[in-house]
């Protein structure tokens, strides 16, 4: 097996202090570690100095899909405790949904389920070959607006809350939402537009640097941990993407301009890499399972900007092919020394 290949080369101690569990009380107020490629230069700055870092002409692309409030709790007919994460609408005519399932005890197709607080009554349809079911679940085509008012955020499972009672469940609503999230679908936040404010994306403006924004609703395939020891065999699940015909059209102006793309997080970057590799941008929407790795061959991305992410994931694997992964996993090791906090609500990377 090439060396690249092998999953326990992306691996990293944490401990789980670490690990961030809050926000911080403001979104720019993060730490920035600030990679330079070509030199391995680093430089520890606040999330609020990234416009001394853009240039007049760049492109800042941001993933403006909004978070779902898409875990649900309730009873199964037997009485017994249920916790529901909603994936995808699979039948929008008749409510049905694909979800992740936690229960005691094994659950039957045709099982009766009550959800909490939104009176709402569902049906276990089918299992399927992943270990994932799909339910009916009412009313048809307005489940949506009930996860709004009823559903909980889907906080990733190493930030830890209380079932019920947590002062932090309702300020999740607000901060595990970037500012610009205006297209509902995801099952996670694209973690990196986090840590932006309505005034620093001003200040971005007014530097002429172009802000750009595409879609794509963050699923499991993001977060689906590697299992498998070559990288390489690991299926990356398809999420959907939007590019628009204006967003297309003023990236392709910004490469002939000679500006620099800069890509906030994994998933713009996905994008950006998924389109390019038909060759000039043009607008598009569908679904893409692109994994990348080392030695992956960048096309379009000239810059990223990223959270610190888990051991011997696809996000880790992602950024050393972006970055090379010696240079990613030393500059990790600095982190935890100068005590970064990591993950989801943690901390930022510039990678120039």
């Amino acid at each position: 097996m090439e060396c690249y290949k092998k999953l326990s080369l992306y691996d990293y101690p944490l401990p789980r202090e670490y690990i961030a569990q809050h926000p911080l009380p403001e979104r720019d107020a993060s730490r920035l570690m600030v990679l330079h490629r070509d030199s391995g230069k680093l430089e520890h700055r606040q999330f609020c100095n990234l416009p001394e870092y853009l240039s007049e002409g760049d492109s800042l692309v941001l993933n403006n899909s909004r978070v779902i409030p898409a875990r649900l709790v309730g009873k199964r007919s037997t009485g017994g405790r249920l916790k529901l994460l909603m994936i995808e609408e699979v039948e929008a005519s008749t409510g049905r949904w694909r979800v992740l399932l936690e229960t005691r005890g094994i659950p039957q197709e045709g099982e009766e389920l009550d959800i909490e607080g939104g009176n709402l009554k569902g049906r276990l349809i089918s299992r399927t070959s992943s270990g994932q079911w799909v339910i009916q679940l009412g009313p048809q085509g307005g489940l949506k607006e009930v996860l709004e008012r009823v559903g909980r955020m889907p906080l990733p499972p190493y930030i830890k809350r209380l079932s019920e009672g947590d002062p932090y469940l309702s300020q999740d609503r607000e901060r595990y939402q970037s500012v610009i999230a205006t297209q509902p679908g995801s099952i996670a936040a694209p973690t990196a537009c986090l840590h932006f404010t309505k005034e620093l994306l001003r200040e971005v403006s007014q530097r002429g640097v172009e802000i750009i924004f595409l879609t794509l609703h963050v699923g499991l395939g993001t977060f689906i941990p590697i299992k498998t020891p070559d990288i390489t065999q690991h299926a990356m699940e398809k999420e959907y993407y939007e590019l628009g015909a204006e967003a297309a059209r003023r990236l392709n102006e910004t490469k002939r301009r000679g500006g620099r793309i800069i890509a906030v997080g994994s998933t713009s970057l996905r994008v950006l890499e998924t389109a390019a590799a038909r060759g000039e941008l043009s607008p598009y929407s569908g679904w893409t399972n692109l994994f990348i790795y080392p030695p992956y061959e960048f096309k379009l991305v000239d810059a990223l900007l990223t959270n610190f992410h888990l051991p011997r994931s696809t996000l880790l694997v992602l950024v050393s092919a972006f970055a090379g992964r010696e240079r990613i996993l030393k500059a990790y090791s600095v982190a935890r020394k100068e005590g970064y906090r990591f993950y989801s609500y943690g901390d930022a990377m510039l990678i120039l």
